[in-house]
């Protein structure tokens, strides 16, 4: 990748490396990074809606806050169509699978909110209809401003093209529960540029989203994760040495893994809010070794930056495979070098048993790790599945050094606060 100079006057960072010789030690069902089993006789959130990626309320910093007692989430979120002809089958019986795989063309950013961190009831939308300048309100990240309530949502506005936005609203308390007020102007901030971050048209599978706002602790200015893909046109990408790794004789062979090219993306902010953005060179790619880093977001911990994303088994190349969930990288310092927790970058992937039970985790700084519940089979043979579109339960992790463990599973959606913040 040729780097671009920045106009912040420094020598660009190399991204660190994802290569095939680290995907390669990736074992699915270790329990040390497997996600327990979820029962098929889960409870869901609504019977109204679909929900997916969760994003939790949090300030700058990362910690998951509450105002005035109340926990508060976005969600990605889709009305279901029990009754719409459209997904009834040939018996008149409602197809939720095609109602469920059909969900991402109608997302909408909608708000939850609870007094315990779990029970949560729904607000309703965030933007009014008409607001958000394209179809799909795709995930992001809520930040909390200061005590007068004021929250900036970082978002991706999607279809036409993928634009990272962010639209400011405010968030009103009452001993009843919570409403969002504002979200009515929503500002572009970038979007891919073809140089460092592969375009649409350069990739009809391209992937530009999922902003994630932090303020570096070590030298205090803000910058922004995201999803990308490495620049050029598809199938043109090289898979060489380094890319590689190190493999043991018979490995050499790459297949078609030129085709997958996915990275994690960084931009640094010019200003204090968040208003004018400068992208820089990713922070890891994976090209050769997978099409998608989704959900890229850090837990600072120890002086270290662990940098967690979610990827799927689909989106693996030739040659290459791992379970569908979170994986992590961990580096000394924010441009890295990165290398893969557990040696290889999984840090909780769903059982064999049950590959498509969870997924969009969310690593918080308090180890607790949220997801949502996908499909979950209902018989043995797992040809008869139930979907989920709710929360999943929580899971518990430990970071220590290069290593994580799974060491708890709590209730369905716990997402506790770990700080709360008495609004003026």
């Amino acid at each position: 990748m040729k780097n671009t100079p920045s106009k912040f006057g420094k020598t660009p960072h190399q991204p660190s490396l994802w290569t095939r010789a680290d995907a390669l030690k990736v074992r699915a069902d270790d329990p040390t990074t497997t996600q327990p089993l979820v029962s098929a006789n889960f409870p869901v959130l609504s019977d109204e809606v679909f929900i997916w990626d969760t994003m939790p309320l949090r300030d700058i910093d990362g910690n998951i806050t509450s105002v005035d007692g109340w926990s508060v989430i976005f969600t990605l979120t889709a009305d279901r169509h029990p009754n719409d002809p459209q997904y009834l089958d040939q018996n008149g019986n409602y197809d939720v699978i095609r109602d469920w795989n059909d969900r991402h063309g109608r997302a909408k950013m909608y708000y939850w909110f609870s007094r315990t961190g779990k029970d949560w009831k729904l607000g309703g939308r965030v933007m009014a209809e008409g607001v958000s300048p394209t179809v799909r309100e795709w995930a992001g990240t809520p930040i909390l401003l200061n005590k007068q309530g004021e929250v900036d949502l970082y978002y991706t506005a999607v279809t036409p093209g993928a634009t990272i936005v962010k639209v400011r609203g405010r968030v009103v308390t009452t001993e009843h529960g919570v409403s969002l007020v504002g979200f009515e102007k929503v500002k572009p901030l970038f979007e891919a540029d073809g140089k460092m971050y592969q375009t649409e048209a350069q990739n009809a599978f391209w992937g530009f989203r999922d902003p994630w706002p932090f303020r570096d602790p070590k030298d205090g200015k803000l910058y922004m994760l995201f999803e990308g893909n490495v620049a050029g046109e598809r199938g043109s990408h090289k898979v060489g040495n380094a890319e590689i790794g190190d493999v043991p004789p018979g490995y050499e062979e790459v297949g078609n893994s030129r085709f997958q090219t996915a990275c994690v993306g960084i931009a640094v902010a010019r200003d204090e809010d968040g208003d004018d953005w400068e992208m820089l060179p990713p922070l890891l790619t994976a090209v050769g070794v997978n099409d998608q880093t989704e959900r890229p977001h850090f837990v600072f911990q120890d002086g270290k930056y662990y940098l967690f994303t979610i990827s799927h088994t689909f989106t693996y190349a030739d040659g290459v495979t791992g379970p569908d969930g979170v994986y992590g990288f961990v580096a000394d310092s924010l441009f890295g070098p990165y290398v893969p927790l557990n040696g290889s970058g999984l840090v909780l992937g769903n059982p064999s048993s049950q590959p498509f039970q969870t997924y969009s985790h969310c690593v918080m700084p308090n180890g607790l790790v949220t997801s949502f519940i996908d499909s979950v089979p209902t018989d043995n043979t797992g040809t008869q599945i139930r979907i989920g579109g709710t929360e999943a339960p929580t899971v518990g992790i430990k970071i220590k050094g290069q290593q994580t463990f799974v060491v708890a599973e709590y209730d369905y959606g716990y997402i506790p606060p770990m700080l709360d913040v008495t609004l003026k």
